[in-house]
This record gives C-alpha cells, structure tokens and sequence, in this order.
C-alpha cells in the first residue's frame, strides 16, 4: 500500500509518468443520492446529468460510462468540490449567505462495517465534519 502512495506522490511532484486512476466499475447511483437527501430531479439539476439517465441507472437499465462514474465517485466522496467547480458563484453565494441555498448538500450519517463512521462533507464552506 505505501508503495502506491508513494507512486501517487511521486506522480503529482512530476517524478513519475504513467499514473493511472481507478474508475469502479459499478457506482450505486441510488445510494448517492440518498446520502445527499436529494430528490432525482435536484440531483439531476444540480450535478447536470439528465434526469432520464438517473432514472435509468438506479433502475437497473443502463449503467454510467466511465465519465459519469468517475463524478458521481467524486460527488459520493466531496459533492462541496463538484458544486464548487461547477458553479461557483452559487456556491460562494451558499456560503457567504446566512438563508439556506439551492446549493445546500446534506449528507446522512453512515456508520461503516469497521464501526468507524464515515466523514462527510458539507457544501457550506466545503469543510469536513465529523457525523
């Protein structure tokens, strides 16, 4: 494990070439969405994918292409950066406002197999919690 660690260091410090990131092969789309209380259509709005696609991948007839994957992977693991780098205006507009936003992102609590619990992510100032 740290040999790979020490690959992705190496890989970002320009030392190495050659990196190649991991897409899963399944993404439970269902599931993310759950995590972030979200409707299908507001996922669907506010991450941009149609709302047909998300119909039909958390009902079993298509699966995301390896693009969609790979975001709904970084919206599973730090929707506050998505929201970021896809609107930021609104997001900073989120943030520095006191009314709740279009924005907002609220992820459930998870408690892990390890009995460890999972940290989540808040769009508010994107900081990490502890849940």
């Amino acid at each position: 494990m740290m040999n790979g660690l020490n690959d992705v260091e190496a890989f970002l410090a320009g030392k190495q070439e050659g990196f190649k990131a991991h897409v899963p092969q399944e993404v439970d789309v269902k599931a993310i969405r759950n995590r972030l209380g979200m409707t299908q259509a507001r996922f669907s709005n506010t991450f941009g994918f149609s709302l047909d696609a998300i119909k039909h991948w958390e009902g079993g007839r298509r699966s995301p292409e390896a693009p969609a994957r790979t975001l709904l992977t970084v919206i599973d693991k730090n929707p506050a950066a998505v929201l970021t780098a896809l609107n930021p205006a609104a997001f900073a507009a989120a943030v520095g406002s006191s009314k709740p936003s279009t924005v907002r992102v609220r992820v459930r609590k998870r408690q892990t197999s390890s009995g460890v619990k999972r940290k989540t992510h808040s769009a508010e100032g994107g900081k990490r919690t502890a849940r």
